[in-house]
């Protein structure tokens, strides 16, 4: 953009132009071998789960629409080398999680993003139960060695406001009890909104993952900087 204005303005000046490519030029090559993103691009990929329902999976999105894919890329535009894993499963509850989080999380996953309790909450089932699941996927998250990040979610209010109440503390609890990052509402600027789900009004349309990746964003580039620190990488 710079240097097009600069064109516009000075079409008749060549060295002008030829002088202003090479100050823009300069610049991206000064940040592009920068000490941290020549470190980061050296070392090994931090390795990041993203592990959920249908939310995470990208339900009827294009393959590279999905969150993780979006995540990842953004990320990376930020210079960090990473790798993010899509382990979402579409109509996945707590209680599906926990089942298949040995084979779904494998060993070396250094960052977990813990994105379930959509399905619990619209079927109504016991948050109770929902908490002891959750809890229980945490402790064998943090037992493998990985960092997690606690994506919260909020429960619809058709099926009474003790129920909602019950389940939204879930998330809260849990991060404190356990010393998590918590993501207060993953669906945060993009639940009700026309615009940004699907007809089904409950799944993010590409336009809505943008805004979930751009909320989320900064809690888990703190968490891959963390890890980098952390690994001397």
């Amino acid at each position: 953009m710079i240097a097009w204005t600069i064109r516009r303005r000075h079409s008749s000046h060549p060295l002008l132009q030829l002088g202003a490519f090479a100050a823009v030029f300069h610049c991206v090559l000064a940040m592009l071998l920068s000490p941290s993103v020549r470190a980061d691009a050296r070392a090994a990929p931090v390795r990041i789960v993203a592990f959920g329902d249908s939310l995470t999976a990208g339900f009827r999105l294009a393959p590279g629409e999905a969150f993780p894919v979006k995540l990842q890329q953004a990320l990376r535009a930020l210079g960090h080398n990473v790798e993010v894993a899509n382990a979402g499963v579409s109509g996945d509850t707590t209680g599906a999680g926990l089942a298949r989080l040995d084979w779904s999380v494998p060993d070396g996953t250094q960052i977990v993003i813990l994105e379930l309790g959509a399905n619990d909450a619209l079927r109504g089932l016991d948050p109770a139960v929902a908490r002891r699941n959750l809890e229980e996927i945490i402790k064998r998250l943090k037992a493998k060695g990985a960092t997690v990040l606690l994506a919260g979610m909020r429960s619809p209010k058709n099926w009474g406001e003790e129920q909602a109440s019950r389940f939204d503390a879930i998330f809260p609890d849990l991060a404190e009890a356990h010393g998590l990052a918590l993501y207060p509402f993953f669906l945060e600027g993009i639940a009700l909104r026309a615009d940004l789900n699907l007809d089904d009004g409950l799944h993010p349309n590409a336009q809505g993952v943008d805004v979930i990746v751009a909320g989320i964003l900064p809690y888990v580039e703190k968490l891959v900087k963390a890890v980098r620190n952390k690994t001397g990488g």
